[in-house]
């Protein structure tokens, strides 16, 4: 091979390794800009929660529920508020946010439920969606940014 040809499929594995790298960080970029423009900071409530046919919907109502960022767009507060009194929790999220994991303190009980690692079953704003991550799809929880 020549030179020049030995240079040229040099250059070209680079331009595409590079183009590579790069359309994954994007990808990662926009993620992120969604969450923080869509979910973060954002006040939801609880429309329907449904544990195993059991609907547990009513004993959400009045609740508030906001994920605040964290240091970085991955984890955080969560803060529930109701009536007034508002309840300190935390959130974190994998990278492409496909799972949400809660957990909320034990008291109220009604907080049980929600503590734990969601799968977003949808995104379709402004309602979300989510399942349990690994688990059973007759447990579902959907919530509504206000």
């Amino acid at each position: 091979m020549t030179k020049l040809r030995q240079s040229s499929i040099l250059l070209l594995a680079t331009f595409f390794l590079v183009t590579g790298c790069h359309k994954n960080d994007t990808s990662n970029t926009i993620f992120e800009q969604f969450f923080e423009d869509n979910v973060l900071g954002q006040t939801f409530v609880i429309t329907y929660a449904n544990n195993q046919g059991t609907d547990l919907t009513a004993q959400y109502s009045g609740y508030n529920f906001v994920l605040q960022k964290g240091s970085d767009f991955y984890n955080g507060v969560l803060r529930v508020t109701k009536a007034g009194v508002t309840y300190s929790g935390t959130w974190s999220s994998n990278q492409d946010y496909s799972k949400l994991n809660v957990v909320l303190p034990s008291s109220p009980v009604e907080f049980n439920f929600l503590t734990r690692s969601w799968r977003f079953a949808s995104k379709q704003l402004p309602v979300l969606k989510f399942t349990p991550w690994g688990g059973p799809d007759d447990i579902q929880l959907t919530m509504t940014r206000q």
